[in-house]
């Protein structure tokens, strides 16, 4: 059956890249819609116009190349753009997200070629919700938004962080079947602290230093009020906000609005689902682990909140749980007799010698994981992995830091450095290790094994709110799709290629749990994961009458 005709003919048709089909409109629809002689002649099929994609990106010398490519054919023709990234997702990830976009958002202002998404600055303060309406697609669902303070771990980065919001969503269809409709990137524009951009002709935003205080929370207060009188029902994402801001705007709004911090609940059920999975390797329990964190930002708190949840869950009490996590941030180890301590790490201050050096506090603590969530690359240096391996038969090494450029080792230095023995998890991809005539493929603790299904069991749900509990159960759930092929490998996440099943199954995770806290908004189906799959958005295009 034939979908109805889109309202734009002929050349405005091509420039619309929610309808435009290329070169693979029909005969019928050249006629029908005004496009004859606009095309070149020979029609093509979608598997025709996807390999003339990948022959591109083979052609191009460096992954940004690859990145700029891939956006301006989103630009162009964003069926034909998700349904190459859905089909390829394992090449294609590390290509619209970490580690290319991390280069990507830093030349943001050089490499900029058309907008996507929505800008609000400081000079948008009382017209908020105006912004908002300007926005074509009136259906919008889910919003990713970052002030630009903390991408990745490259720092504030100001208005060139849209690329995250731009890239996350892109992982919300590829990875979830969220349509790119429903999908809406914004970056809040309140300055910047970097100097480096501030004195950059090319500088896409206001060149300001970053504003803090009342007038930026009025300005963030607005925001949130606009944005579900806009588009009522919205899940907002908060993504790369600074750690001054993180914390306090998730604890300020979580109770009032459909939303979750991605760097913070993400980050900790990913984490905690593969030291889960690393469970079923060791033989141990989460119980009776203690882990050593290199960091004590968002990153390692989500991770300590959902393991103590974990622990929890399997009988530990609350306060040992708290105890097994220790942190060492700019000041050195975390403990109890320092002065000020903010408030988000008061739980994982513990009583002990401080000490500034990473070595010192792995032989004191003796932990069984050290997790590395700070930016600062080669932290975990060859003495320390081993220190780890005299420690641990099955020593668990995470360097989650990203992009690859900060991971604190890489999968290599691991594996070789343990003799094989660590069990190794990165922020973004490293390529599978040979050693002693055995291949070890790391697994990557990329947050898209876990924010898109969560925000479509969110959506399909209709959860009025997002908890922790939904993150916990989204944590168990991927852990358990771990099957025992990935495990002989050394690699504690599915393999990639599996993500929209992976997403699907904790969408249904997810689901369940907003039903059972009395947070869903309308009743779930009994075969709750098939229902969830046939809603998710297919790169397929529409047959125009």
């Amino acid at each position: 059956m034939a979908d109805t005709a889109p309202a734009e003919r002929g050349v405005k048709l091509l420039h619309d890249p929610v309808r435009n089909k290329g070169t693979a409109f029909t005969e019928a629809e050249r006629d029908a819609l005004g496009l004859r002689g606009l095309l070149p002649p020979r029609h093509n099929s979608p598997a025709e116009q996807e390999l003339r994609v990948l022959d591109n990106l083979n052609h191009k010398v460096s992954d940004l190349e690859r990145y700029l490519f891939l956006i301006a054919l989103q630009d162009r023709n964003e069926t034909l753009f998700y349904r190459v990234i859905t089909h390829h997702v394992e090449r294609m990830m590390p290509l619209i997200y970490t580690p290319t976009v991390g280069k990507a958002c830093q030349q943001f202002g050089h490499v900029y070629r058309r907008p996507r998404g929505l800008y609000i600055s400081l000079g948008d303060r009382g017209r908020v919700a105006q912004l908002l309406r300007n926005w074509p697609h009136r259906e919008a669902r889910i919003i990713v938004v970052t002030d630009g303070e903390r991408i990745l771990g490259l720092g504030d980065l100001g208005t060139y962080g849209m690329g995250i919001p731009i890239g996350k969503l892109a992982l919300y269809t590829a990875c979830a079947g969220i349509a790119p409709t429903e999908c809406l990137p914004i970056t809040l524009d309140v300055g910047t602290n970097n100097e480096s951009l501030l004195n950059d002709p090319l500088y896409t935003g206001l060149e300001r230093k970053r504003m803090r205080g009342p007038e930026y929370d009025e300005l963030i207060e607005e925001f949130m009020v606009a944005v579900h009188e806009v588009f009522p029902g919205v899940l907002v994402q908060l993504e790369d906000f600074g750690n001054a801001n993180a914390f306090r705007l998730l604890k300020h709004y979580r109770e009032r609005y459909c939303l979750f911090d991605d760097d913070i609940q993400g980050t900790g059920a990913v984490a905690v689902a593969g030291l889960m999975a690393a469970m079923r390797i060791t033989g141990g329990r989460l119980a009776d682990q203690k882990l050593l964190f290199l960091g004590a930002g968002q990153a390692a708190i989500g991770i300590a909140d959902c393991l103590v949840s974990a622990m929890v869950q399997e009988g530990c009490d609350e306060a040992r749980a708290r105890g097994a996590c220790w942190m060492i941030d700019s000041k050195g180890l975390l403990t109890a007799d320092r002065a000020s301590i903010p408030p988000q790490k008061q739980p994982y201050a513990h009583a002990g010698e401080p000490t500034s050096d990473l070595l010192a506090a792995v032989q004191a603590l003796k932990p069984t994981a050290i997790i590395g969530c700070a930016g600062q690359p080669q932290t975990f240096t060859e003495a320390i992995v081993r220190a780890m391996s005299e420690l641990n038969d099955r020593p668990i090494v995470f360097a989650l830091s990203n992009p690859t450029s900060r991971a604190e080792c890489t999968a290599e230095q691991a594996y070789t450095w343990s003799k094989g023995r660590a069990i190794y998890a990165s922020g973004s991809p490293f390529d599978p290790v040979k050693l002693g005539g055995q291949t070890f493929v790391p697994g990557q603790g990329n947050n898209a094994y876990i924010f898109p299904g969560v925000g479509l069991g969110a959506l399909y749900s209709r959860a009025a709110r997002v908890t922790d509990e939904m993150f916990l159960a989204a944590a168990n759930c991927l852990a358990h799709l771990v099957d025992e092929d990935d495990l002989a490998l050394g690699r504690i996440y599915p393999a990639l290629s599996k993500i929209r099943d992976v997403s699907a199954a904790i969408a249904a995770a997810v689901a369940s749990e907003a039903q059972r806290s009395g947070l869903a908004g309308r009743e779930l189906p009994r075969d709750l994961e098939s229902a969830i799959r046939e809603h998710m958005y297919e790169p397929v295009y529409p047959h125009y009458a």
